[in-house]
């Protein structure tokens, strides 16, 4: 009978141990509430994630290199304020007007963290109050909410359904089947975790740290941008109160599901499972109905401080 070792568990565990999480806690919430398990619920459930796990999609990448990306929530609220406003002159509009804007942010973003050696705390906190003011700009400071018409062809990219699931889901799950093909079938996925292993070593190798940097950088933004589109065009609007603290809500999925915050781990599979584990909890406090909504945030606060603490353990 084969036994593991104790370095074997503790990868597992490392690895694992967010998606038993999710599964002990998916068991006790059916059991214990009867509407959990309806259909309803979950397609709920699974559209509500979709929107945050292609944000964290591109958090992944950036997190995996060593960085961090703190506009991720102002760019989303800015893509659908942008993608509101082009809905008035056409689909193409609406799509590509805010991946065309939110990519750029992204790509600065990534152009001064590579070729500068800014920190990205820095830099993309710089890029969250521009995002955020052009919003404001743009909005006339949240006095004018652009609405999006309920016969426009876009609407029906965020409100129209597949057998009763929103396709949201469909385009978050084909983007992080994609998202997750990059990263481990692909030279540009190697240089990825290179670069936020050992940085130094990856330079002396040879491989094309600025480049990538500044690739995860672009995708982060573009992703940002792509939800931002994808939530106006199923709330029909513009709403410029959205996406405050979503980047915080990244990177907690991030690193719940085993990604490390110091670079050169992580996986696209552990990230969605960390974004199921988080809107699952919420789904629940809402159901029990006599918690304020606010206990959200304080369960989803103790769930990372507990898993990042588990990760140095299981590092040491």
């Amino acid at each position: 009978m084969m036994t593991l070792t104790a370095a074997t568990r503790t990868k597992v565990l490392q690895r694992q141990g967010s998606a038993v999480a999710l599964v002990l806690v998916v068991a006790v919430s059916w059991l214990v509430f009867p509407r959990f398990g309806s259909l309803d619920n979950l397609r709920d459930l699974a559209l509500q994630g979709s929107f945050l796990a292609v944000i964290a999609l591109g958090m992944t990448f950036v997190i995996i290199t060593g960085g961090i990306d703190l506009s991720v929530g102002s760019v989303y609220a800015l893509g659908g304020v942008l993608a509101a406003w082009g809905s008035q002159h056409g689909f193409l509009v609406a799509l590509a007007l805010p991946l065309v804007v939110c990519a750029g942010i992204g790509l600065v973003n990534g152009l001064l963290i590579a070729r500068t050696n800014m920190a990205p705390f820095i830099v993309t906190l710089a890029s969250l109050l521009f995002a955020r003011g052009l919003l404001l700009v743009i909005t006339d400071e949240g006095a004018i909410t652009y609405q999006i018409p309920p016969d426009s062809a876009f609407v029906e990219l965020g409100r129209g359904t597949v057998f009763g699931f929103g396709y949201p889901i469909f385009v978050a799950a084909a983007l992080c089947l994609l998202g997750g093909a990059v990263l481990n079938r692909t030279s540009f996925g190697q240089n990825v975790f290179a670069t936020g292993g050992a940085e130094q070593s990856a330079i002396l190798m040879g491989v094309p740290v600025a480049r990538t940097k500044i690739g995860v950088y672009t995708a982060s933004g573009t992703l940002a941008g792509l939800a931002g589109a994808l939530t106006a065009a199923y709330l029909q609007s513009g709403v410029t109160v959205i996406g405050v603290g979503t980047e915080l809500d990244a990177i907690a999925v991030v690193v719940i599901g085993g990604t490390l915050l110091t670079g050169g781990t992580g996986t696209v599979l552990g990230t969605v499972i960390g974004v199921g584990l988080i809107k699952v909890i919420q789904n629940v406090i809402n159901q029990i109905g006599t918690l304020d909504s606010n206990y959200q945030s304080v369960v989803s606060g103790v769930f990372l401080l507990v898993v990042v603490v588990l990760q140095r353990v299981l590092r040491r």
